[in-house]
């Protein structure tokens, strides 16, 4: 891990603080930087530079706390091509393709989203944090679908607020391993991290997810469900599906454990998940906007490969 580590003490200003938040203000970077600065072991409280501490644990006047500064990635547009869903002087929709890291980041500087927004609307740059121009919300690097992207400042605000109150309605397909005895359900249960891996924890954060099956097949058994988020952590779909003991298929991460991926046919060849619609009041216009992301091609011909289903049928 590279960067100049630097040692700061606590003052009495920040007594009591959470650590990311006292982070924040003495490194001089965004409160989600600091985050992913403690969860990567980039920064931590003195004397041992080696000891591992949490965003929530709570720091005192004279705590000695160390950080390292890494030299910020440089941003570049590509001509990386868009599929635009909906767009305006405010905000654009775009149909992420699977394989396509969101923004900047180690062992992640070219190809990015980032890099073909800054070459198609130049404009975000600005917009929100740097690296993260434009971007209010993400999809992890193998799920394809529906992005919203911020284009102006106003636009940035609002939608981040409305993410924050739950007013994105975000709906995701997704194909598991399994049956479900019920048509529909709700998984309420807090997301804890352990370094790179999420898990259902007592001690994580509040997560919710609703789900309701579309189809479903016997041989195989696998089950095409649709999902919505309430609330929009990291991984959540596939940690609360592993924590019913379903599991998405593909997922080299949250996938059966003990067992080779058995996939329906051909091998999509990543995360069978699809972020297929956004739905969302416009933060300057007030006017409703609603997109949808057709099922892409890898995704659709595994589960042609399977056959008719058995109950329910396939969105177009």
């Amino acid at each position: 891990m590279g960067g100049e580590t630097q040692r700061v003490t606590v003052p009495a200003s920040l007594d009591g603080e959470r650590f990311d938040i006292a982070l924040a203000k003495l490194a001089g970077v965004s409160r989600s930087r600091a985050r992913q600065m403690v969860e990567s072991g980039e920064a931590g409280l003195a004397p041992a530079v080696r000891t591992r501490v949490r965003p929530k644990t709570r720091v005192a006047a004279g705590d000695r706390t160390w950080f390292r500064i890494q030299k910020e990635p440089a941003l570049r547009p590509e001509a990386l091509h868009l599929e635009v869903l909906h767009e305006d002087p405010h905000l654009a929709v775009i149909d992420k393709p699977s394989g396509m890291v969101t923004h900047p980041g180690p062992g992640h500087l070219r190809g990015t989203l980032v890099s073909a927004l800054l070459h198609r609307w130049p404009e975000v740059e600005g917009v929100g944090e740097h690296p993260r121009w434009g971007i209010v919300h993400r999809l992890d690097k193998d799920t394809s679908g529906a992005l919203i992207i911020a284009r102006s400042t106003e636009a940035h605000r609002g939608l981040t607020a409305a993410l924050a109150a739950r007013r994105v309605r975000r709906r995701y397909l997704v194909l598991v391993h399994g049956a479900f005895s019920t048509g529909a359900g709700t998984i309420d249960a807090p997301i804890d991290r352990r370094r790179a891996r999420r898990f259902v924890g007592p001690e994580g954060i509040p997560a919710v997810t609703h789900y309701s099956r579309l189809a479903s097949w016997t041989r195989p058994a696998l089950s095409l469900l649709e999902v919505t988020l309430e609330t929009g952590r990291t991984h959540q779909i596939r940690v609360h599906l592993e924590s019913i003991g379903r599991h998405v298929v593909g997922d080299p991460v949250y996938g059966r454990p003990g067992r080779p991926r058995e996939e329906p046919g051909p091998a999509p060849g990543r995360l069978w998940l699809h972020a297929h619609r956004l739905g969302f009041t416009h933060p300057v216009t007030g006017e409703p906007v609603e997109a949808e992301a057709p099922l892409p091609g890898d995704l659709r011909s595994a589960l042609d490969a399977s056959g008719p289903p058995a109950a329910g049928s396939i969105p177009g």
